[in-house]
């Protein structure tokens, strides 16, 4: 455990130290994000933030556990290429997103990879991920509180991609006010941490206080106002490896909980598009995603963040106590 809180503390340091350089790099190439109109009118003195500052989370994370948790646990492999794979991911999005150009060919400024296109890569890698899991990892069981370990067979491995798509989908959604996505995804991490450290995964709980020493230093330039986004780079990276770990503890079922906020989040899209559909054009809340709408309701964006980081505080808080009940 020490060992694992002492990579989470070197973590933050790097991140720390590097996020100035990167900043002053990404405004220097002005790769500044191109904000929507879709979002509150208030938005738009963001547009020109750097972006893809979730760089600086995952460049942290893979070399310090290359370098210290990687040794007969090749299984860290899974989490630690899920982070990197999803980060390029959302990098080559966010590369389109940038105002002023579309560095990508056939691309269109501000509009992201195409959905389809990007759905369909979400697919891929969570289905790669959950093939992994299943065969050369063994894993296709599912932990129940109260109740025990339950083999799945393999129906795991479509719950297992939905899983983690979902989880990618629902970070990114979260992404939208400084902060935001972050606070909540180390509350998450640290969450999945304890978990790993109660079933004695120690390699995974060091992989996931690795994360949240990386977000946390990543947070130092990300609070309000933010210097820099951490657009989909991060928080593909972060939806994705979240969910791998979960599935990886076999304590999946309680990720809706430890990750509480990015449900909210996905269900009030889900909601405010079927209230739209079923009602002719009425709408159920002011914007969605859910925090728009209590933006719209006259919170300011810090007492958004942190309203969302207490809920999310009690998801992680209570996600871990009943993980403990298995």
């Amino acid at each position: 455990m020490v060992r694992a809180l002492v990579l989470g503390m070197l973590a933050f340091a790097i991140s720390l130290a590097a996020g100035e350089p990167l900043v002053r790099f990404l405004r220097r190439r002005g790769l500044g994000k191109e904000i929507s109109g879709d979002g509150p009118p208030t938005h738009q003195v963001k547009a020109g933030t750097p972006t893809m500052g979730g760089v600086l989370i995952f460049a942290t994370v893979l070399p310090i556990t290359l370098a210290a948790n990687i040794v007969d646990r090749a299984s860290i492999l899974l989490p630690l290429g899920t982070i990197v794979a999803a980060g390029l991911l959302g990098l080559t999005d966010d590369l389109t997103t940038i105002v002023g150009r579309s560095p990508l060919p056939g691309g269109r400024t501000g509009i992201g990879v195409q959905r389809r296109l990007k759905g369909l890569l979400f697919a891929v890698l969570g289905l790669t991920a959950a093939l992994i899991l299943y065969f050369p990892l063994d894993i296709h069981d599912v932990h129940i509180p109260w109740a025990g370990h339950f083999e799945l067979g393999p129906v795991y491995i479509p719950l297992a991609a939905t899983v983690i798509v979902l989880s990618m989908g629902g970070m990114a959604l979260t992404d939208g006010l400084d902060g935001l996505a972050g606070g909540t995804a180390a509350l998450a991490f640290l969450a999945y941490g304890v978990i790993a450290l109660l079933q004695e995964q120690t390699y995974l709980a060091t992989f996931c206080f690795t994360v949240v020493g990386a977000i946390a230093g990543f947070l130092w330039y990300n609070s309000y106002p933010a210097r820099v986004i951490m657009g989909d780079t991060g928080a593909l990276a972060l939806g994705s490896a979240l969910a791998v770990v979960a599935l990886m503890t076999g304590q999946w079922l309680v990720l809706p909980i430890i990750g509480i906020v990015f449900v909210l989040e996905a269900f009030s899209i889900i909601i405010q598009i079927s209230y739209f559909r079923l009602t002719g054009g009425r709408r159920l809340f002011r914007m969605s995603p859910l925090h728009h709408h209590f933006e719209l309701l006259g919170w300011s964006e810090p007492q958004v963040v942190m309203r969302f980081w207490l809920v999310g505080m009690v998801g992680a808080l209570l996600g871990v106590t009943l993980a403990a009940q298995v």
